[in-house]
């Protein structure tokens, strides 16, 4: 038998490649298929993928960074489908840009990065009375986005490499006075205008009507009268909000919390040093290193023969725009925050010692230590609502892992009713009517496409079941069920006779405003004299003076080479304009500090439009593209 199978082994290898790759395609592939599902690709960089996950986690960073810079922000703001949106080209701008910095092998200096983090608003209200940073306010407002301290300030460190691929070109345009002029005297041109305006209500009383008009508007205007799929549902959500709230954080838990992390509420020595940094990078040339300790130690026998001169001779000599303005001062740092050397030489100095020269991967140092501040132990009291405030969302994190699987059996196993798990978990039962597609502004759930898939299913609509548990976002999960079910129909007219009535006429009665109105500008053009039109306005970009925006915008884009000149706008359902442009009004009264201000605003709008169009070109060499179409223009103001 074996000798069989050795002689025909090709014959073999066929016949197993027939039988286990159909396997492979039928439950494999199909495995890996609902996998990936999971982690759909919203956007592409240079040919890496963004995830749907990656954008939620960006858009909940981006929306708690808003909140603690803006904490009177209405949190409905940040939750529309455009505030959504905006998250996600952030991201993809961050990963242009970062992209882009790896490929230039832009890094950012530890001085740097510690000046950037010193300048930070919601940092710098962490700083003690004392001047020193208070550590554990710090991690929670990290921890608040999800990160540890060194996660935010490798993300700092990474968002600053990728600004400086711009930095050189921002503020790089030369506009000169003239072309400025030229372009802000269009952009704040006035015109003299007098209108006569042909309103669509004026005609509502001349239109007549019949059933026939209404019958004919109705069949050519199907698609105002679409009612779409929509289905009336009730749904739970579990996530960390509702974890939190089953927690229980006694004293008793909180006090044996504190004493498990005396350390670390203790906080850790800090030190404060100033330095003078020549800069030669590592991978730069032997003799230029030597040449750059050569001058560092140079700068250091002047820094040793006047200590106190040391601020003076670090604004001179420094390499570090960080911090040599500053005269050299980083401010108070712990371990950890700065590269080991001259962490190791600023840890074994004295108050008041400057160090011999420290190399490390970005040249050569001189340091002074100016303060310590030891570490200093807190009371219970004191940290007692961070301590709950961590503790809740440690314990919520550990335990939503435990509560997404019994959520998850449990909607199943009893999928007849939602009501059972929600009483399991402290859940609450919620009703919505929703379409298969998310409405503009919808959230959460009621926003998931993923989510209203799973409640429009086949399976889902006829047999009025539970949907699976469908994952809505980082630790969020819903399940849904179908109540009532609508499919997609047209109105018929019966019902809404009245309503499509009122729409004819509307439709008769600014066509008929129009038509007047185009016949009477066609006779004023022929005769001017014969115009009767409103008293004269003076209209521009910044200042309509009442008119529609349509009739201003008609002015300013007027051939005026001849004047007086007739123009139409077309208002739309509001009806038409006749518009004559009289003069051209200069502007006057604009003194040169006004002009001045312009121009600069002008410049500024030059380079920014440099800096997108560069911007562009890099997105466009990444080959970049966003999967997700972009929603409807809406103010996020309420």
């Amino acid at each position: 038998m074996f000798e069989f199978v050795r002689k025909h082994s090709k014959i073999f290898m066929v016949l197993m490649f027939l039988l286990i790759i159909p396997s492979f395609v039928l439950l494999g592939v199909d495995g890996y298929t609902r996998n990936a599902a999971k982690e759909e690709t919203v956007a592409r960089v240079g040919g890496k993928n963004i995830t749907r996950a990656e954008w939620e986690a960006a858009h909940t960073n981006m929306a708690e960074q808003m909140r603690v810079t803006n904490p009177t922000l209405d949190a409905k703001q940040l939750d529309s489908p455009q505030a959504r949106y905006i998250s996600l080209e952030k991201l993809v701008q961050e990963r242009v840009l970062a992209t882009a910095a790896t490929k230039d092998h832009l890094v950012t200096s530890d001085a740097k990065l510690a000046s950037t983090l010193q300048q930070e608003p919601a940092i710098a209200e962490l700083r003690r009375a004392d001047g020193t940073l208070d550590m554990d306010r710090y991690r929670a407002l990290v921890g608040r986005q999800g990160l540890t301290p060194e996660m935010f300030e490798s993300r700092v460190r990474a968002d600053l490499a990728a600004r400086q691929v711009l930095t050189g070109l921002a503020g790089s345009g030369l506009v000169t006075d003239a072309q400025a002029d030229v372009t802000v005297g269009a952009y704040f041109e006035q015109r003299e205008i007098q209108t006569a305006l042909f309103k669509t209500a004026d005609f509502v009383p001349k239109v007549n009507i019949t059933d026939a008009d209404i019958e004919a508007f109705y069949k050519s205007h199907q698609a105002q009268f679409h009612v779409p799929e929509q289905a009336t549902i009730e749904y739970v959500v579990l996530n960390l909000d509702s974890v939190k709230k089953s927690i229980v954080a006694s004293d008793a838990v909180l006090k044996e919390y504190f004493q498990q992390n005396l350390e670390r509420f203790a906080g850790k020595e800090e030190r404060k040093a100033r330095h003078i940094l020549i800069a030669a990078p590592k991978d730069a040339p032997e003799a230029t290193r030597k040449e750059a300790r050569a001058k560092a130690e140079q700068v250091l026998v002047d820094v040793r023969k006047a200590p106190s001169s040391f601020p003076e001779l670090a604004a001179k000599h420094s390499q570090d725009p960080g911090s040599a303005t500053n005269g050299g001062d980083l401010g108070f740092f712990s371990r950890g925050a700065m590269v080991k050397p001259f962490e190791d030489a600023v840890f074994a100095l004295k108050k008041g010692d400057i160090s011999d020269v420290v190399e490390s991967d970005f040249g050569f140092h001189i340091i002074q230590l100016t303060d310590i501040k030891a570490p200093q132990q807190r009371s219970f009291e004191e940290v007692r609502p961070m301590l709950e405030a961590e503790y809740r969302q440690q314990q919520s994190q550990k335990q939503f892992a435990e509560k997404a699987e019994a959520f998850t059996n449990a909607v199943y196993e009893q999928a007849d009713s939602l009501k059972p798990t929600a009483e399991r978990l402290g859940l609450q039962v919620q009703t919505a009517t929703v379409g298969a597609e998310p409405a503009p502004g919808a959230t959460g759930a009621l926003g998931s496409k993923r989510f209203l898939e799973a409640l429009f299913s086949p399976d889902s609509l006829e047999k009025k079941r539970n949907t699976e548990a469908v994952e809505i976002g980082p630790n969020q999960l819903a399940a849904g069920r179908v109540v009532k079910h609508s499919p997609a129909h047209t109105q018929d007219l019966a019902e809404i006779k009245d309503k499509v009535r009122q729409l004819a006429i509307q439709e008769k009665a600014a066509a008929m405003a129009k038509a007047e109105g185009t016949a009477k500008l066609a006779a004023w053009k022929a005769n001017p004299a014969s115009a009767s039109v409103a008293a004269p306005v003076v209209v521009s970009r910044t200042d309509a003076r009442g008119q529609h925006p349509k009739v201003v915008d008609a002015a300013l884009k007027a051939n005026t080479t001849t004047l007086p000149v007739f123009v139409g706008a077309d208002l739309g359902s509001d009806g038409f304009a006749a518009v004559k442009v009289v003069k051209i009004v200069p502007r006057t009264g604009i003194q040169a500090a006004d002009a001045a201000r312009d121009r600069g605003i002008y410049a500024q709008a030059w380079n920014s439009a440099e800096v997108a169009a560069y911007y562009e070109n890099l997105k466009e060499r990444m080959q970049t593209q966003i999967l997700v179409p972009r929603p409807a223009a809406k103010a996020l103001a309420p």
